[in-house]
């Protein structure tokens, strides 16, 4: 009677495609399982368990890094996102928002393109608060560098008559806005959202200092400044050197601006008596700009340009600005962007569009 080959161990034969397809870990169970009971019954399969084994090691080891390579960065932004999820506020639709509410984004981040908020009471910390929305009168879709001069100008203005008092804004306030993208263009959107942010500290109180806040005198005088910083704000974006004729018309209008501040300064100069000598010292420094600004826009060459454009700035102080709102009771803390910095002999570079905030699209 022949006798019957050793069985082979079932053990050995799963070792290599579990460890090779499955669970690498449990293939090296089955490996070192079925190599003992090989050892010990003499079963056939022995040099499958040792495959099985190596087979089944390797594939552990490159579990453990993909394990490691991956699943915790996955992980980490998990959590990330869950922590996301709670927002201090009402969830709220972008779309619902009006001048006057505060609200919050997940993470504070202003320009991730969120189509929905966390609406808040302005007295509570907030990310941001809004200052106008409405639509934009385009009849088609305007490229991407249209978008962003109309929305920004259009928000800085917006901004100045939400919170006329531009030096009571903190330094860690932003201007942002929320546009319609090309794809919600297409449903309908029209919607130009502009907003304060304020997302980098935790800031509560609401910014408004609107003609509804302010008295009638402080509201006349604002106006005539933010005028000034306004046609400061729309210089040209291009070096003088390549669009002489473009900074000549800014110049005139810069001009024309000062000369506003000129009359409403001459006029409340008379009404009030206490303006009257901070005014007066003002209306100086106006005149003198005036005529540099006159010139600038008469150059013939950008050098002619350039010196009348230096001198002007250097005629018109923060100083003597800093006296006036100190006499209409307004903020006297100069802002960062009226700070005089390295080389400059006036009062700053000006606020404006061209010098300001980020923005954001909404999707």
């Amino acid at each position: 009677m022949t006798p019957l080959p050793p069985a082979l161990n079932g053990f050995a034969a799963a070792s290599l495609p579990v460890g090779l397809l499955c669970l690498p870990p449990l293939g090296v169970v089955f490996a070192v399982v079925a190599l003992v009971q090989i050892a010990r019954k003499g079963d056939r399969g022995r040099a499958l368990a040792v495959m099985g084994l190596v087979v089944s090691l390797a594939m552990s080891a490159a579990l453990v890094y993909a394990t490691g390579r991956y699943a915790d960065p996955f992980f980490r932004r998990l959590g990330s996102e869950r922590a996301r999820q709670y927002v201090d506020g009402r969830l709220t639709d972008m779309r619902d928002l009006r001048p006057g509410d505060c609200f919050n984004v997940p993470g504070g981040d202003l320009l991730a393109g969120h189509t929905i908020a966390y609406k808040t009471g302005c007295e509570a910390v907030h990310h941001a608060e809004v200052t106008s929305s409405g639509r934009m009168d385009d009849s088609a879709f305007p490229n991407p560098e249209r978008l962003k001069q109309k929305a920004t100008a259009a928000c800085w203005k917006a901004q100045d008559a939400y919170a006329m008092d531009s030096w009571a804004v903190p330094d860690y306030a932003e201007m942002y806005y929320f546009a319609p993208s090309r794809e919600s263009w297409r449903s309908g959107d029209r919607r130009l959202m502009c907003v304060i942010g304020t997302a980098t500290k935790e800031h509560r109180g609401s910014l408004r200092n609107d003609e509804g806040t302010l008295k009638p005198d402080q509201v006349t005088f604002l106006r005539a400044m933010n005028g000034v910083d306004q046609a400061m704000g729309r210089e040209p974006e291009t070096d003088v050197d390549g669009a002489l004729a473009e900074y000549r018309t800014w110049a005139r209008e810069v001009e024309t601006a000062l000369g506003g501040e000129a009359r409403m300064l001459e006029t409340a100069s008379k009404a009030r008596p206490e303006v009257a000598a901070p005014a007066t010292a003002r209306i100086r420094e106006i005149e003198a700009a005036r005529r540099e600004w006159r010139r600038a826009a008469s150059a013939t060459t950008p050098d002619r340009f350039q010196e009348a454009w230096d001198r002007a700035l250097e005629t018109v102080t923060v100083d003597s600005e800093k006296a006036l709102r100190g006499a209409y009771g307004l903020s006297t803390d100069v802002p960062p962007w009226q700070r005089p910095g390295p080389g400059d002999m006036g009062g700053g570079s000006g606020k404006g569009p061209s010098s300001k905030g980020p923005s954001s699209e909404r999707v």
